[in-house]
């Protein structure tokens, strides 16, 4: 994280007696990535983070699958195709692309999860529709349309969605770090004059979060030999019993209207649209934006074959003037992958020039491994979005 938080009690020095109102200690946690040589937050807890008093094998109702995309080809799919009543935001999440450096998911979601903790990677939530609470060891967070939620590798958390519709969510999780791009960081991790958001648009917990309880069962996603494992905890206490901390590492949220959109006289590349990096992948935020201002601009994307990356985009409001006639709509998801040129749609070029502002809102994963298809993704695709290019639209 880019910044330095400080919420509720601490003392005044690390690693120094802090202790309770019947005198006995606090329990410190250091929490931190990369070993001691990256960020970490400090943690002070009433009860000892460490004391399980249970640990099972857990089974997810919506275990991992993967299927190469072979033959190659583009895909569309439609997520508004994967509804389902009485799913929770974790649990409910349905797999719809993945390699070994992230999974990409969506979740339709009307009740609140089990308690969470990913000890593989970060997370990254963005929320399509709907709003939630985010409660988290470090405090609560309230999430809704157009927020990105990034949540760090370990951090226990669980989200309840609020309100009368549905939280739809989709959902990358990494197998390490997901920040802003480093090249819009200072090498004391500000945010620079030329990033396209800056620290004031970044919301953090604001109180600890605490809560009581014994045995409390928390499910954790953890790395296993040849995969991923599942492993339900129980704790003596409950986790949210953190009386303050500070540090540098903790879950926060960025909104999609507060990214300031890099423009130009001609059509601008991707990496303009960037908001944050991972592990082998980026993800980028297409917003409204005023478009290509020479006088003889094309405003949409040429023709392109990028040779190292699968391209991923989720169609999450506004109109998307580059996909006119392939049957994307609210909630699709475009693979573009790797072996493949894509670009707009026959016509789309012609149709775009003396166009000045773009109306469009998407989310774009771009992943420098293959990506393979899951089960929720076979599900929802639409089998002729591949032939689309071969005939004019309207």
């Amino acid at each position: 994280m880019p910044y330095y938080r400080r919420i509720g009690e601490i003392p005044p020095k690390r690693h120094t007696q802090f202790r309770q109102p019947d005198g006995s200690l606090y329990a410190e946690e250091l929490m931190g990535v990369e070993g001691f040589s990256s960020d970490s937050s400090l943690l002070y807890h009433r009860f000892l983070p460490t004391a399980i008093t249970g640990s099972d094998v857990f089974t997810p109702p919506q275990p991992l699958t993967r299927e190469a995309n072979l033959p190659l080809k583009p895909r569309h799919l439609s997520t508004h195709k994967l509804d389902v009543d009485g799913a929770d935001p974790i649990l409910g999440r349905q797999h719809l692309l993945a390699n070994e450096d992230c999974r990409i998911s969506y979740a339709v979601a009307d009740r609140p999860s089990p308690l969470y903790r990913n000890a593989i990677g970060d997370e990254c939530v963005y929320v399509e529709s709907g709003s939630a609470r985010v409660e988290t060891s470090f405090g609560a967070l309230e999430i809704g349309q157009g927020d990105y939620l990034i949540v760090p590798t370990s951090t226990t958390h669980r989200i309840v969605p609020t309100g009368d519709a549905p939280l739809r969510t989709l959902v990358v999780e990494a197998t390490g770090h997901i920040t802003p791009p480093k090249r819009y960081l200072s090498v004391r991790g500000q945010l620079l004059e030329h990033a396209p958001y800056c620290e004031r648009d970044i919301r953090g917990p604001e109180e600890p979060l605490l809560v009581d309880g014994e045995d409390v069962e928390v499910l954790v996603q953890h790395r296993i030999r040849g995969g991923i494992g599942w492993t339900k905890f129980t704790y003596a206490n409950h986790p949210f019993d953190v009386v303050g901390w500070d540090g540098h590492l903790y879950p926060w949220v960025f909104n999609i209207a507060d990214f300031e959109p890099i423009t130009g006289r001609v059509h601008q590349p991707p990496p303009v649209h960037q908001t944050f990096e991972g592990p082998n992948f980026v993800i980028c935020s297409f917003v409204p934006r005023k478009v290509d201002y020479h006088e003889l601009a094309i405003p949409v994307p040429y023709n392109h074959h990028n040779v190292d990356s699968d391209e991923v985009l989720f169609y999450t409001g506004g109109n998307y003037e580059a996909r006119k006639g392939s049957g994307i709509g609210q909630g699709s998801i475009s693979l573009h992958p790797s072996g493949f040129t894509h670009g707009p749609q026959p016509g789309a070029a012609e149709r775009a020039i003396g166009i000045d502002y773009f109306d469009e809102l998407a989310v774009m994963v771009d992943t420098f491994r293959p990506l393979d298809l899951c089960d929720a993704g076979l599900r929802c695709e639409d089998p002729g979005y591949a032939w689309t290019w071969a005939r004019k639209s309207g």
